[in-house]
């Protein structure tokens, strides 16, 4: 690798072309959790979308958060959302990266992109919102939040997990998840999925 550095301020990050801006940044934070959100419209339609902003945001109650782009053109996902009350957030594994990745075109409403990149949908539990059925690790999800960030129209939306479907033997004597033996991958930048390898754990830290 070249151990020359390059300096970018804040001009040179305005002025660059706005494509390759949204590459470039997009990419800087790092290594992202990624998912497909699976919903569904009060009509009956499915609707299945790749985020890569899942974030935790506590345990008890077990919530979550994704960033959801803002609502300046039709956002199905969030729409159905709104209108039910409820979602799935279904991990992808290495064999779905490509049909995950397609589901972030931009199909009409009346269009599931289940049937569109040929993935099936399955109902559990007779939660409301289709999950993906080939994903190892699928949670269902009530909405309880909708923030908006004004700075750039983005919004944040929280929800409590209500159900958890996941092999019994990716889970540790400790509650941990091995993500790696479920098949999970990571995400990178705005179009680079990532094969995870087995990492190490360390011990509770104390000063």
């Amino acid at each position: 690798m070249d151990s020359i550095n390059r300096q970018i301020d804040e001009r040179e990050l305005l002025e660059m072309e706005q494509r390759y801006r949204a590459n470039f940044i997009n990419s800087l934070t790092g290594f992202k959790s990624l998912a497909l959100v699976g919903t569904v419209a009060r009509n009956g339609q499915k609707n299945l979308a790749v985020f890569n902003s899942i974030v935790h945001l506590g345990a008890h109650p077990p919530l979550i958060g994704m960033v959801v782009r803002p609502d300046s053109v039709d956002r199905h996902t969030l729409q159905n959302i709104l209108e039910t009350g409820c979602y799935t957030i279904n991990h992808v594994q290495e064999e779905m990266m490509e049909k995950a990745h397609q589901t972030s075109a931009r199909y009409p409403k009346i269009v599931s992109e289940f049937d569109a990149v040929g993935l099936e949908d399955e109902v559990i539990h007779d939660f409301p919102a289709p999950f993906v059925k080939a994903s190892t690790i699928k949670l269902g999800v009530q909405f309880k939040e909708k923030v908006p960030f004004a700075i750039n129209g983005t919004i944040f939306v929280i929800g409590e997990i209500k159900q958890i479907t996941l092999p019994k033997d990716v889970v540790h004597a400790d509650g941990f998840v091995d993500l790696v033996k479920a098949g999970t991958i990571t995400n990178s930048g705005l179009d680079s999925y990532h094969v995870v390898l087995d990492g190490k754990r360390f011990p509770y830290a104390k000063p």
